[in-house]
């Protein structure tokens, strides 16, 4: 069970590197999410206004960080 969630997290972490380097630059990306480039966003409408690619990659974010705390724990 444990090698193959190291599979599944190495995949995870390739998937996760190639949707952060489509990020249009045009709309900020992550940098654009926390407020980057000079001008602060407006956290209540944020999540409306982002491309469903980079709410794919605020999903995947989130599963990598639950998939490392799992892997941690079972001291793969």
């Amino acid at each position: 069970m444990g090698k193959a969630m190291a599979v599944f997290y190495m995949i995870m972490c390739v998937v996760l590197v190639v949707l952060v380097f489509m990020q249009h630059r045009r709309s900020g990306g992550f940098g654009g999410s926390f407020g980057g480039g000079g001008t602060q966003m407006d956290m209540s409408g944020s999540w409306q206004r982002m491309s469903s690619l980079t709410k794919i990659t605020w999903g995947l974010v989130a599963a990598f960080m639950v998939l490392s705390l799992i892997l941690v724990r079972i001291k793969l």
